[in-house]
């Protein structure tokens, strides 16, 4: 189960990503939603109409932080500018826990603007870990790392990608924004089990999960949030909640975006997997204790 210190003691079902597209719907009826989660760094401006939404959105909704633009791997350490307007705006949404993804964007101050891989390497933990824990002390709540898809390996890898992200999450203090598509996305690409991702993650350290649909092309598959969820992401998602409890789940659409009530109805129904998987838990729990 989730220690609540990694979730800011805070319960969640199911939410999605507040959406431009979607902005009227919900002002205008008010949609029966668990949650909704934002980009930072859209709402990190001085005011406009991103700010009205969100102020209005915050009078009937938790809203949970995600941002882009943190990139704990870079190794020149992390950007104080970038924390300082983030932490304004978390005084704003009163998230109860912060995410980012785990992964480098920038060299010199130049921005790649993109979430690259880092090396599995004991020194990339080492420095990772470090940025983390000045960034979870500077913004004084619970941060989050998400694991990000690939689409290649460094030859000088010393671990796997799930040994590192635990590693990682273990030496800064932090918690887990676990992304069952991303694994799934990896996995393809990089050719392993993503049950063994799943199973070896340390449960107690997951703070929320994503899910959400990908591309396939002929040699690999893109994450690119554009379609539903597949089968076997449900299952991975199925697995993940039977280790970890019900976590705060997030569907995520963030190209060609359908209708509201279509990724709604989408979003809903990891409440089904959701159900058997922790029916099951239950039943392993007693027969462990019988």
């Amino acid at each position: 189960m989730t220690h609540p210190r990694f979730t800011g003691g805070v319960e969640l079902a199911t939410g999605i990503g507040l959406r431009v597209p979607h902005y009227n719907h919900i002002l205008a009826e008010k949609p029966a939603v668990g949650w909704f989660e934002i980009i930072s760094e859209n709402y990190m401006v001085e005011g406009g109409r991103a700010l009205e939404v969100l102020d209005r959105i915050l009078e009937q909704y938790r809203v949970v932080q995600h941002g882009v633009g943190m990139y704990p791997g870079d190794a020149g350490g992390i950007d104080f500018a970038h924390l300082r307007r983030l932490k304004k705006l978390v005084k704003r949404t009163k998230t109860p826990w912060l995410s980012d993804h785990l992964c480098w964007g920038s060299v010199d101050g130049s921005m790649s603007h993109d979430l690259l891989p880092i090396p599995f390497t004991f020194e990339a933990v080492r420095k990772t870990a470090e940025n983390l824990r000045i960034a979870q002390d500077f913004l004084e709540l619970p941060l989050a790392v998400e694991n990000v898809s690939s689409y290649g390996e460094f030859r000088d890898n010393e671990m796997t990608e799930w040994e590192f992200l635990a590693e990682v999450a273990e030496a800064a203090d932090v918690g887990i924004l676990l992304d069952v598509n991303n694994i799934f996305v990896s996995s393809i690409n990089n050719e392993f089990d993503p049950l063994e991702y799943v199973e070896f993650v340390p449960a107690d350290r997951v703070a929320q999960i994503h899910i959400a649909g990908h591309s396939r092309y002929e040699r690999f598959i893109v994450d690119t949030h554009d379609h539903p969820v597949i089968d076997p992401v449900w299952k991975l998602y199925e697995r993940a909640i039977e280790r970890c409890g019900p976590v705060a789940t997030l569907l995520e659409w963030d190209a060609r975006i359908p209708s509201f009530e279509e990724v709604w109805t989408e979003a809903k129904k990891s409440e089904g997997w959701r159900a058997a998987a922790l029916e099951r838990k239950q039943k392993n729990d007693d027969h462990a204790a019988a």
